[in-house]
């Protein structure tokens, strides 16, 4: 008998990878994926526990699925709540207290054990218990990749892979060590085949996953080790793979190879996430970020030389305990440096079991806020400058899905920029359907001059072949 589940996914791409794969490992038991938690049989919560009162409102949803789920017991029918994810690993035990409408908790390193959880929870749901309760939050001496099946629920042109988890960098304001456990590596060769089989499903852009994606050192074959250059030329022999994009990365990571990766590998796109978090060395330090203002200037220059026309992106945090007015002055005085196409930044809060969590010099809120306004609109005044400076120029668009007018293609630039694209005036429409006249373009890169800029996205008309 076939059944439905709906997964909710929070947070950051790695757990968009997560919530793929849990599906897959779903997929041969009977489970197809539903748009909606209202006919689902099952219903995951894939939690994030970067953001602030991310609990809360993964408590909140559980109040609302509460709901649902005892209408269906009503009429006779099973639903099963699932937790998975960073604020299950962290807080596991607590919410199987805290909400006894939780069936199974479970962490981000056992998702490839569900199967076996759902099993549990219905036997004991038969054997008449209230509630069948699973908790599963181990670091287990097998990986989560050891298990997953080949085949992905990956559809359409640009796609995720995670090829490394885990952080040994313990930041004081961060939780993920506590989450996600060690850094650890896959095998090139593991990677190289499952980005086979994406491209060979019609994917033609890649985003490699990591919490610390350029420590990346995974086996060969000989025994030795490969690090994320060595990957990205790795991947760049697949035919059709266009394009290679990795996230996140951490600057006492960013090695030669990598660097010169940016210049040598055409598929290795000109865009770069490197977070730097703060300009201040005091701040830095406190944070045990282990790289200074200085280490990370000498980094962009590498880069930019290395490969001139590559943009940059960051995230920041303001507010953090012990911060000065000087202390954010040099963070204003990064950026004016740097100057990037587009950045992340936030408000320190504190997470509990952190070191920074107890820190006594914590930083007034409405200091917070100001800094954090006077850094958001330096930050938007260079990405408009960015993408203003982008008219003119003829770049490969990947298109990805339709635009809201008639005739509107939406995509990516190379520098992650959203383009709205006009394909009406383009005579050839490929094999589309008579209904979608351009859905032959779908999932095409084509060569694209920008004509509008703002804030947030692009506008441009096609000049050139599809490929």
């Amino acid at each position: 008998m076939s059944k439905k589940v709906f997964i909710k996914t929070y947070g950051c791409q790695m757990n968009v990878y997560d919530s793929k794969r849990m599906a897959d490992v779903l997929k041969p038991h009977g489970y197809s994926v539903s748009e909606s938690s209202d006919d689902a049989d099952l219903v995951i919560l894939n939690t994030c526990h970067i953001r602030e009162k991310a609990a809360e409102k993964v408590y909140s949803e559980i109040g609302r699925l509460k709901q649902i789920k005892t209408a269906k017991a009503a009429q006779g029918n099973d639903m099963y709540i699932a937790v998975a994810g960073c604020v299950a690993q962290a807080e596991g035990p607590e919410m199987m207290r805290r909400a006894p409408t939780i069936d199974m908790v479970l962490g981000p390193q056992t998702y490839h054990r569900l199967p076996d959880m759902l099993k549990t929870a219905g036997e004991q749901r038969a054997a008449g218990r209230n509630s069948a309760r699973v908790l599963d939050t181990e670091f287990p001496t097998e990986t989560k990749f050891d298990h997953l099946p080949e085949e992905s629920a990956y559809s359409g042109p640009a796609a995720f892979l995670t090829v490394q988890e885990g952080c040994d960098k313990f930041c004081t304001f961060c939780v993920v060590p506590y989450t996600r456990g060690a850094e650890y590596s896959r095998p090139i060769a593991d990677i190289v085949e499952e980005a086979k089989r994406l491209v060979a499903s019609g994917v033609v852009e890649i985003t490699l996953l990591g919490q610390n994606v350029n420590a990346y050192h995974g086996a060969l074959a000989d025994g030795g080790t490969a690090n994320l250059g060595d990957l990205i030329h790795a991947l760049d022999q697949i035919e059709g793979l266009g394009r290679i994009r990795y996230t996140t990365s951490h600057p006492r990571d960013m090695d030669d190879t990598l660097i010169n990766a940016h210049r040598d590998v055409a598929s290795c796109m000109p865009y770069l996430h490197l977070p730097v978090q703060s300009g201040s060395n005091a701040i830095l330090d406190a944070m045990n970020r282990k790289h200074t203002r200085e280490s990370y200037f000498d980094i962009i220059d590498r880069l930019r030389a290395a490969r001139p026309d590559i943009a940059l992106s960051s995230d920041f945090i303001v507010g953090f305990p012990g911060e000065t007015d000087q202390d954010f002055e040099d963070t204003l005085d990064l950026v004016r440096r740097v100057k990037y196409a587009q950045a992340y930044s936030f408000k320190y809060s504190p997470r509990p079991g952190t070191p920074a969590s107890v820190i006594e010099q914590q930083v007034d809120e409405s200091v917070k806020s100001e800094r954090l306004a006077r850094l958001q609109a330096l930050l938007n005044e260079h990405q408009l400058e960015f993408n203003t400076n982008s008219i003119g120029r003829e770049m490969d668009i990947l298109l990805e899905r339709e635009g809201k007018l008639e005739g509107q293609l939406l995509g990516r630039s190379p520098y992650l920029q959203a383009v709205h694209v006009d394909v009406t005036s383009h005579e050839n429409t490929l094999d589309a359907d008579a209904d979608k006249p351009y859905s032959g373009f779908m999932g095409k890169l084509v060569r694209v001059r920008i004509t509008e800029a703002g804030p947030n996205s692009l506008k441009g008309e096609l000049v050139g072949a599809l490929h």
